[in-house]
């Protein structure tokens, strides 16, 4: 029974990180307000939610399941404070707080409306610090962290993420309403466009 719990935990673990990391892409392109090819961008932000529900469910699994494995000697202490763990504490922890990070996430994403734009799109920011620190705590603390197939997807995943954040900060990223109507060719009015002759 104790087998079968760690692999169940390992196995919702890799899933719920390979689903943050598709989440996180989504989140990006979402804000840039460019859609993917064949997808308008209200469908894009729809599958953005969804994977991130999914990746959320795959957390609640990974946690759940080592809960009550012997061999993790998880407590519920563990799940909430960082570093606390007799096993590997420093890379427990680092999911520790990938963990909190998530759940402040969610819990500002159900009280959007209540807290206001400005305070959701703050704790928001922190999917930044969540996924790389989910991913070290992966690394350092998982069955399979230091083997070759999980580094090179660590790898790939990372360089996905890193170009990503890099377009995101970049001036070719288009954010907001007005630049997006420039970069397309529009101008202030919705049925004016832009017409360059030059």
């Amino acid at each position: 029974m104790s087998e079968l719990l760690w692999a169940a935990g390992r196995a919702s673990g890799l899933i719920a990180l390979a689903l943050f990391t598709v989440s996180v892409l989504l989140g990006i392109v979402i804000r840039s307000g460019r859609p993917l090819p064949g997808l308008p961008r209200f469908s894009v932000s729809l599958i953005h939610r969804n994977v991130s529900l999914l990746a959320c469910v795959f957390l609640a699994l990974h946690v759940g399941t080592l809960l009550f494995d012997s061999y993790a000697k998880l407590s519920l202490l563990d799940v909430v404070v960082p570093f606390a763990g007799a096993f590997k504490p420093f890379w427990q922890g680092l999911g520790t707080v990938a963990f909190d990070l998530v759940v402040a996430i969610v819990i500002t994403g159900l009280l959007r409306r209540r807290i206001g734009q400005r305070a959701f799109r703050f704790v928001h920011w922190f999917t930044y610090a969540m996924w790389p620190i989910a991913l070290t705590h992966a690394i350092g603390n998982g069955t399979n962290g230091t083997s070759r197939w999980f580094l090179l997807l660590s790898a790939a995943s990372t360089a996905l993420v890193a170009g990503a954040v890099i377009w995101r900060l970049s001036s070719r990223f288009v954010e907001h309403s007005r630049a997006r109507r420039v970069a397309t060719g529009y101008t202030s009015g919705p049925m004016t466009r832009h017409d360059d002759t030059r």
